[in-house]
């Protein structure tokens, strides 16, 4: 997953995945939450930035956690796709019927961002890096290792994302409409068409995977913590997941990775 397997990392190609943050309307309980699922440790970088903070694990950075903004009244994990370019990569979503819902901003000297809406419904991020280039620890127990966006309308998440970032698509076997979104040959992030109950219930959304030694002994410790387990756990191809949710409803994922083999 993420298409390359090191785990730590200093810089992303344009369309990867670089980084996720959690936005949350109870910030004291989501720092303790995932400090007791995953062992991040939350560094709050000061009302300068809003009280964001700094997850990390080991002392690498793995996520941001900060408050809702004004007006949103949900918590939610945030995808960022990296872009050299935030302007030009905003512009080309814009031209692809993508909706700028926060234009391109500086955050200090950290980088560049922006929050689009997808033609098919899905909030996204995009970073352009500056002192800041990302995740720096990925694939490994407690850190990212996966982002999929789940979407009623398969097919106009595809032209959207193919038209930015030109992902090539590979539809895997199986019941399910799924793809692959490939960079240069590599499987950095997927795409699921919801159907049936899922469709009917579930908003467009970027899900973040994060790996764990065991999932379930990663779905005990949720629970203990106040968290929820919303589906699974189940074996996939990839490795045995669960889709969870934090004491104030963010919903993310958790996979025990398959064991790399030559």
């Amino acid at each position: 997953m993420k298409g390359a397997t090191v785990p730590e990392r200093s810089n992303y190609q344009s369309g990867v995945p670089c980084w996720v943050d959690l936005m949350t309307t109870d910030l004291p309980t989501a720092q303790r939450f995932y400090a007791e699922v995953f062992g991040w440790e939350v560094e709050d970088m000061g009302e300068e930035f809003g009280h964001y903070g700094m997850a990390t694990l080991r002392g690498k950075r793995v996520a941001g956690i900060g408050p809702v903004p004004p007006g949103q009244s949900m918590s939610s994990w945030n995808t960022y796709l990296a872009t050299n370019n935030l302007d030009a990569t905003a512009a080309k979503a814009k031209d692809a019927s993508g909706t700028i819902v926060v234009a391109p901003m500086d955050i200090g000297d950290a980088g560049r961002m922006a929050m689009l809406q997808d033609p098919a419904g899905a909030l996204v991020g995009f970073w352009q890096p500056g002192t800041n280039t990302g995740a720096q620890l990925v694939n490994e127990p407690g850190a990212l290792c996966w982002n999929e966006v789940h979407v009623r309308d398969g097919d106009a998440a595809d032209s959207f994302y193919g038209a930015v970032f030109g992902y090539e698509t590979e539809q895997l076997e199986g019941d399910l409409d799924y793809k692959m979104y490939k960079v240069d040959g590599n499987a950095i992030c997927g795409r699921l068409a919801m159907s049936g109950e899922a469709a009917e219930e579930m908003p467009s959304m970027w899900l973040c995977y994060f790996a764990v030694e065991s999932t379930d002994a990663a779905l005990d410790q949720i629970r203990a913590s106040g968290g929820s387990v919303m589906f699974g756990p189940e074996d996939t191809p990839y490795g045995r997941m669960a889709q969870c949710a934090d004491p104030a409803g963010a919903g993310f994922a958790v996979i025990q990775m398959m064991p790399e083999t030559d």
